[in-house]
């Protein structure tokens, strides 16, 4: 996991070369105006998903997992909580591989409250618990081809 400005991402284009196509996107669009869904950005390697949504509650908040995609987690609007499981090992039971994503029932270890303007990246097989919240939020999650 990595939780830092949103303006930062560039710093980590050594990780995934297609970060860059996340900055590219980003200095073309206003995340807060595009209409919520998924938003092509590289076939299959890279989209975004508008979302715009309640928070849960800690205990409604479900831990996930992918495989196949990074996730990078961009709050647009509201504020939100992250649970996170570091180091952990979850079960790959129930994986949907079509939607890349396996629920568990394991709860996080650690939080960190995430703010408009920054962003958190998830590796595969990162636990992570998202949508934190007690308030309405609108979120951009970018998936990245790992």
């Amino acid at each position: 996991m990595i939780l830092d400005n949103l303006s930062g991402l560039s710093a980590y284009v050594a990780l995934n070369p297609l970060f860059n196509e996340v900055i590219e996107f980003l200095k073309g669009h206003d995340l807060a105006a595009l209409p919520a869904g998924k938003h092509i950005i590289k076939g299959d390697d890279v989209f975004v998903n508008i979302m715009d949504v309640q928070g849960k509650t800690p205990e409604e908040a479900r831990m996930e997992t992918h495989q196949k995609m990074i996730d990078i987690q961009v709050l647009v609007s509201g504020h939100e909580r992250h649970g996170y499981a570091p180091g952990q090992q979850f079960s790959q039971a129930g994986y949907d591989a079509e939607k890349d994503i396996c629920f568990h029932d394991e709860k996080a270890s650690t939080f960190v409250d995430v703010v408009p303007g920054q962003m958190i990246i998830y590796f595969p097989l990162e636990g992570h618990q998202p949508m934190i919240s007690d308030g309405p939020m609108r979120k951009a999650i970018f998936k990245v081809k790992k």
